[in-house]
């Protein structure tokens, strides 16, 4: 198999004005390697903006990620088949 035909699913979960843009609360993407390293968060994120548009594509430039319950704060961390990837919009509130 190369590099190209791997894919893995990761269940992505959006709130708020996320699920509003996307229109979905959750779905799975399937993820290719944009190298000849493992998918990583950055093209999980990629999958997801093309996959909905230029509505999520603006809200994803202000949204915070989670994978598998950790903060994304590097986005070439690699995804595994079966991760869930959440997609969090700043939250208003006091």
């Amino acid at each position: 198999m190369t590099a190209v035909d791997e894919q893995v699913g990761v269940r992505v979960r959006y709130f708020a004005a996320a699920r509003a843009a996307a229109g979905v609360a959750e779905e799975v993407v399937r993820v290719g390697r944009s190298t000849d390293l493992a998918p990583t968060a950055g093209d999980a994120i990629d999958a997801v903006t093309a996959a909905h548009g230029d509505r999520l594509a603006a809200v994803v430039t202000a949204c915070s990620f989670l994978l598998n319950g950790v903060a994304v704060r590097d986005r070439s961390v690699e995804v595994h088949d079966g991760a869930e990837l959440d997609v969090l919009p700043p939250f208003a509130g006091g």
